[in-house]
């Protein structure tokens, strides 16, 4: 019986130690910066949470209001937070081990 406790403690441990690594996954993705562009005259800046921090309009993009522009802030946006999806998704299964765990992540 007390290799039962044993156990139950090392899956404890084990526990405490994924919450831990998980807590400074999510701190590392909020504080990441991750861009996407799109008609090389809009970037779209989101931290690893798919969050929008930033829209920069180079020169020479389509006339503010246009929509052109419009589009082109959206693909950016878009961009981006594919590219902090696609981040957030490796990182997590580094913390996992691949395993999906739905509510924790």
């Amino acid at each position: 019986m007390s290799g039962s406790f044993g156990e139950m403690g090392n899956l404890l441990a084990q526990a405490q130690k994924m919450q831990k690594s998980l807590e400074e996954a999510r701190e590392e993705l909020r504080d990441a910066r991750i861009e996407g562009g799109a008609g090389g005259t809009c970037r779209a800046t989101v931290d690893g949470m798919g969050n929008l921090h930033s829209v920069a309009i180079a020169e020479g993009a389509p006339a503010p209001g246009s929509d052109d522009l419009n589009e082109l802030v959206l693909l950016a946006v878009q961009a981006a937070q594919r590219q902090a999806q696609k981040q957030h998704e490796e990182r997590m299964a580094k913390v996992t081990g691949g395993m999906n765990l739905p509510g924790l992540l």
